[in-house]
């Protein structure tokens, strides 16, 4: 089902709700896409933005609606040991700040591809064992198999409904969409054309429709990769915040792609009442 984006009426249907955004920097840009969606269907209405511990907050007073972001990029938990930091794949502690809330809304994958100075640890816990590193891939599905067990152990469907934010593509391999493979999304301004994307599907995407698959709880997914792929032309590239020092293809300019990925989450609600 497909529906125009009313914004009010999305905060009517959100009210006396808590809505919270757990994830990395791509839930970021959505938890952005949507303030911003909402402020601009009520543009002068009373609203507080406030920070307490991890959580970001964007409240509506007079809709008594809160839609807050919680940064983690992995959703299974990393921790300071004496050896080390450590990522714990069988591990979710993190997930007793996340009850009490009326939607969920998840998202994690690109920190797990980090090696080098950008990878946030020094070893992987894994199933009572630690070992220096393994297959990406791997980790991610033992880390998003113990979030799946999490939701089906703690969130009550009758009470919270469960999102999880499709994989968000980057545009870094100009082959991917049939140029040279130097090509970046640097200089594109236009979308790739028709309705497939020439690199396919990338492999993490087919991990969560597994993951989610084989969940006891209703989870809706987000389907955002495919429409996603096709918008070579829609990231910050060298323009956006400390462009002058790389080139980001992995996040989304505002206004753009993530306010698509907010109309399939509205469109969601529309269809289930």
């Amino acid at each position: 089902m497909w529906c125009r984006f009313n914004g009010r009426d999305l905060l009517k249907r959100l009210k006396g709700k808590k809505i919270l955004f757990v994830g990395d920097s791509l839930s970021l840009n959505q938890w952005q896409s949507l303030t911003c969606m909402l402020h601009a269907a009520v543009p002068q209405p009373n609203y507080a933005l406030t920070r307490k511990a991890d959580i970001s907050a964007f409240s509506w007073p007079d809709y008594d609606v809160s839609i807050m972001l919680s940064r983690n990029a992995f959703l299974v938990d990393l921790v300071d040991t004496k050896e080390g930091r450590v990522l714990k794949l069988d591990s979710i502690e993190n997930g007793n700040t996340w009850k009490g809330y009326d939607m969920l809304i998840f998202n994690t994958w690109h920190w797990w591809l980090h090696k080098g100075s950008k990878q946030p640890w020094d070893y992987i816990e894994v199933r009572g064992k630690i070992v220096k590193d393994m297959d990406r891939l791997d980790a991610f599905k033992e880390g998003l198999t113990t979030w799946s067990k999490w939701v089906d152990s703690n969130v009550d469907a009758a009470n919270t409904k469960v999102f999880f934010q499709g994989i968000s593509p980057t545009h870094y391999i100009g082959k991917e969409w049939d140029e040279s493979e130097s090509a970046t999304c640097k200089g594109q301004n236009q979308p790739v054309s028709g309705s497939k994307y020439p690199g396919g599907s990338p492999a993490a995407a087919t991990v969560v429709n597994q993951v989610l698959t084989a969940m006891s709880s209703p989870v809706t997914l987000l389907d955002i990769t495919l429409l996603s792929e096709l918008r070579k032309d829609g990231h910050p590239s060298a323009y956006g915040l400390g462009g002058d020092k790389g080139n980001d293809c992995s996040h989304w300019c505002l206004a753009g792609v993530p306010d698509t990925w907010n109309e399939l989450f509205y469109a969601s609600l529309v269809a289930t009442g």
